[in-house]
């Protein structure tokens, strides 16, 4: 099925109030909780947060540095900014996207050699490869792949090119958490992103277990913390601890590209966080060889606290799901 042919009807619903329709069924959040497309305008991201952010990072990077870890930082960009060339008479300029303006204000920052700049590369591959789905704000395996890959360039570790020989499942008609908003859903056939890998999942905390028992796994967000173990030969001995979001999911999709499983395919072990934050508790205790940030560009008006506690923070998020 083509995606034309999968997204085809749109009868009852053609336009939503956070959400351009672009060409060829492209869908692009422009609005929410983030007004994404405000902050892309003019002041659009307030210059008193890129400040806060490089002052964050930079703590962060001499912090790491002096405890002899290696960090990379690293912004998903909102598909905005990288597949301008499927708006369709949207007023908007890619250039003062959050993730573009935060890599200027880094470039006399100590803070900006581990500062992950994926607009670049991913402005060169998407002229003939879709990085994010369709109907969907996330990647596609592509672009999945690609940002692992610029993250263990910039870690000095080798990316496993063999990952995309051992990827599993069917095309599957697929409508995306911006599809999904239209009635009836925006679809579109999706090509598999789950492959054969030796990691396995060896703990879940108590956030994501309880969300499991009632079918539901993927629902598990903020505080949650899952433990991955590769056993095969080729697997990098390190250890890395991954803090982010639904850009390092804790729990594979077949339609969407996410860290996670990449990262658990090239490492002997991963601790995955779901928090913005940096748990320097964590960080003492597992004692990793690498330390990855990640957050996706529209979530960066919250610049992340001071202070915290994955542990406390599922417990919190328990109570409150009244688990």
């Amino acid at each position: 099925m083509s995606l034309s042919a999968a997204a085809e009807p749109h009868t009852q619903t053609a336009i939503h109030p956070d959400i351009h329709v672009g060409r060829d069924g492209w869908l692009f959040l422009t609005g929410g909780s983030n007004a994404v497309q405000a902050q892309y305008g003019a002041p659009g991201f307030p210059r008193a947060k890129l400040w806060r952010w490089r002052r964050l990072l930079e703590a962060r990077t001499r912090r790491l540095e002096k405890m002899g870890i290696r960090y990379a930082h690293v912004v998903a960009p909102e598909k905005l900014a990288i597949h301008g060339h499927a708006f369709d008479g949207l007023a908007l300029d890619p250039d003062r996207a959050p993730a573009v303006r935060l890599e200027r204000w880094l470039r006399l920052s100590p803070a900006r050699r581990t500062y992950v700049d994926l607009v670049p590369p991913f402005r060169v591959r998407a002229r003939d490869t879709a990085l994010y789905r369709h109907t969907d704000t996330h990647w596609t395996f592509a672009g999945g792949w690609l940002a692992y890959a610029e993250i263990c360039r910039s870690l000095g570790v080798r990316p496993r090119y063999d990952i995309a020989q051992r990827r599993i499942g069917t095309p599957q008609v697929y409508g995306g958490d911006l599809g999904s908003k239209f009635t009836p859903v925006r679809c579109e056939v999706a090509e598999p992103c789950l492959f054969e890998s030796a990691a396995r999942r060896v703990h879940a905390n108590a956030l994501i277990t309880a969300f499991e028992q009632e079918g539901r796994g993927r629902d598990a967000h903020i505080g949650t913390h899952a433990i991955f173990r590769n056993a095969s030969p080729g697997a990098d001995p390190r250890r890395l601890v991954l803090f982010g979001d639904s850009y390092a999911h804790h729990t594979p999709n077949g339609a969407t590209g996410t860290l996670t499983p990449l990262f658990a395919d090239t490492f002997r072990e991963v601790h995955v966080l779901w928090s913005t934050s940096i748990d320097w508790n964590t960080i003492a205790r597992v004692r990793p060889d690498f330390v990855v940030s990640e957050i996706a560009e529209r979530f960066m008006v919250d610049v992340p606290q001071a202070g915290f506690d994955i542990d406390k923070l599922a417990a919190l998020a328990l109570a409150r799901k009244g688990f």
